[in-house]
């Protein structure tokens, strides 16, 4: 039913990510917020990343390898202007910077929207 994708995708700041680092764990306010982490999967996370992020150029994209995470995973609906069949992987608990396998700068367009990303083949 849910893709089994081969890395999931979170979207933080570059100063966010550089505290993780230092900790060895991310905790973004949504963990205490929300119960979870949002991430993303590659054609999505522009959709957040427009709703919360709009015009921001100091975005990070962290390639999670889902395989390393330690607390729960849930695929559930994210907005409700998502398309309606769409389910976003939320994380249960605390991100290690052990399970983060590549990051990579996300830039918007010269508009300040930012597009899906694209996954070299």
């Amino acid at each position: 039913m849910y893709p089994n994708p081969e890395f999931l995708l979170h979207l933080c700041g570059q100063r966010d990510w550089e505290i993780a680092q230092a900790s060895g764990e991310l905790c973004p306010a949504s963990l205490s917020e929300a119960g979870f982490i949002h991430l993303s999967t590659p054609e999505q996370v522009h959709l957040p990343a427009n709703r919360l992020y709009s015009g921001r150029t100091d975005l990070v994209l962290l390639h999670i390898d889902p395989q390393q995470l330690q607390a729960p995973l849930r695929w559930e609906h994210g907005v409700p202007t998502d398309p309606e069949s769409m389910r976003f992987p939320h994380l249960y608990g605390r991100l290690p910077t052990t399970a983060v396998m590549k990051v990579t700068p996300y830039q918007p367009g010269r508009d300040g929207r930012f597009q899906p990303f694209e996954t070299s083949t």
